[in-house]
């Protein structure tokens, strides 16, 4: 915590410097949200900080490297070789960043939502500064559950144990521990219920909107085992945001919203403007092709599936123009430069080719977590309410304008569909952060786990995990317990 502490404090120093007349009434080194907090728009200001602070680039950077979304890239000279060789340990860089990101954001909300108090409210600003308000529990929230999604052993176990809860401005002094699941949900849940009564209905999916928690909901309630619940929200968004379709290759609104050219089917996204971080330097030292340095580069058994259906324009959204592919990529002499798959699922914008929005929550999720929850009940098979038709009208949409439609799946068995749902979400979800949750969530049930191509992994043999190894929740990092004893005492089995 005291290292969140240090993180604030930059942040106050620059909130207090936006404002001169603000270090005229606070004493050297003193602290006072009326000092900060005096208007709505200051309110504004701070928010617009708190967005600045949810960070989702280091989730993804660590799920497509631990998993099997990426190989090593011809350029590679030892970037990421821990995390592919599965080296997880309480100083590994992914888990702090991610530890100490969420925190700082969560900090910022508490201070958001405490110096909300000390703010005049003028005649005719009730309803926006009810709206900063539910931003910021809408936004503690998410970052409490995106920690538990990391950190938490179980989460459909409320009595495992899950993150620090941080409702409040801490003191540089403060030790927390680590509280149940169940106490974290019953904040998110007070939380959420905050955000919808005074949120009212915004529509700038770059910002939180009712559609932000409708598909929160529904994420949460699936990863916690409570179907029911999510699938009423998960219908909820399939009902008004239509699946983006394929159109033509040269004429796509799929391609086009990876463009970041219109919403499509996104429901929520993080402005990535010109100068925040670059989704692409997770993989390239340049840019986002063959020439741009990639030091890693699509897995070959996520590539074989990406092109296995004629017609899929995934094909040309996530695998870049400029790729090497070899005929037979298993004796092919040297693979890895005779077998570069470029990823192009982020395709830059315009003067910043290593940078674009990055896609929290789409449409296509909430399909699949339907799919989930039809498993659930063994609606496995059938043309409507099924798992089959599900993944089918995913499938179908993303087939060029002309091209014949996907085959109606038939399982054999639950862990058939099971399987299918977690191969579509490979797809489809590729390269956005899910990889890793969903194999910890949904591996034992559809039996698959880490599916590396062998030539992805042969010079290290690190191919595969079993489902059980501990390394599918995450260490808490030593700048937490090194400092923190309440927390150093509750660390992740076998750290």
């Amino acid at each position: 915590m005291k290292n969140l502490k240090n993180y604030v404090l930059v942040f106050i120093a620059l909130a207090l410097g936006s404002c001169n007349d603000a270090t005229e009434i606070v004493q050297d080194g003193e602290f006072s949200e009326s000092a900060v907090f005096r208007t709505v728009d200051d309110m504004n200001l701070v928010l617009n900080g708190v967005y600045q602070q949810l960070n989702y680039e280091e989730s993804i950077a660590f799920s497509t490297v631990f998993t099997d979304e990426v190989g090593i890239g011809y350029a590679n000279g030892g970037q990421n070789l821990d995390d592919y060789r599965f080296i997880l340990q309480d100083n590994s860089v992914s888990p702090e960043i991610m530890w100490a990101n969420t925190y700082r954001m969560l900090n910022f909300a508490n201070r958001l939502i405490v110096g909300a108090q000390s703010v005049t409210v003028e005649p005719g600003e009730e309803a926006t500064y009810n709206k900063i308000l539910a931003e910021a529990h809408a936004l503690r929230a998410f970052g409490h559950f995106f920690l538990m999604t990391h950190f938490s052993t179980d989460l459909k176990d409320d009595n495992a144990l899950g993150v620090m809860k941080l409702d409040f401005v801490p003191q540089i002094t403060d030790l927390l521990p680590r509280v149940t699941n169940g106490e974290l949900f019953d904040l998110i849940n007070e939380d959420l219920a905050f955000a919808t009564a005074n949120l009212g209905n915004p529509t700038n999916y770059k910002y939180i909107t009712q559609g932000f928690i409708t598909a929160f909901r529904a994420r949460m309630a699936a990863y916690r085992g409570d179907y029911a619940t999510a699938l009423t929200n998960a219908q909820a968004l399939i009902d008004v945001v239509p699946l983006t379709a394929a159109g033509t290759t040269a004429n796509s609104p799929y391609l086009t919203m990876f463009r970041d050219l219109a919403q499509g089917e996104n429901i929520f996204t993080l402005d990535r403007p010109v100068g925040k971080r670059t989704v692409n330097s997770i993989w390239f030292f340049n840019q986002p092709n063959y020439q741009g340095g990639p030091f890693l580069d699509m897995g070959r058994n996520l590539y074989n599936l990406i092109n296995a259906t004629p017609g899929d324009i995934r094909r040309t959204a996530f695998v870049g123009a400029t790729s090497v592919i070899a005929a037979d990529p298993a004796t092919t002499p040297d693979y890895r430069f005779d077998d570069v798959l470029i990823i192009n699922k982020y395709p830059g914008k315009a003067g910043a080719p290593l940078l674009n929005d990055i896609k929290v929550f789409r449409v296509s999720e909430m399909y699949f977590i339907k799919a989930e929850a039809l498993a659930s009940t063994g609606n496995l098979n059938g043309v409507t309410n099924s798992v089959a038709s599900v993944l089918k009208q995913v499938r179908d949409a993303r087939i060029v304008t002309g091209q014949p439609v996907t085959t109606l799946p038939v399982y054999a068995n639950a862990t058939e569909a099971w399987a299918d749902i977690l191969k579509e979400r490979r797809i489809e979800l590729c390269f956005e952060g899910h990889r890793y949750i969903d194999i910890k969530r949904l591996g034992a049930l559809a039996n698959v786990s880490i599916d590396r191509y062998f030539r992805d992994c042969d010079f290290n043999d690190a191919c595969t995990l079993p489902l059980s190894d501990y390394r599918f929740t995450l260490p808490i990092p030593i700048i937490e317990t090194r400092v923190n004893t309440l927390v150093r005492a509750q660390q992740n089995p076998n750290y």
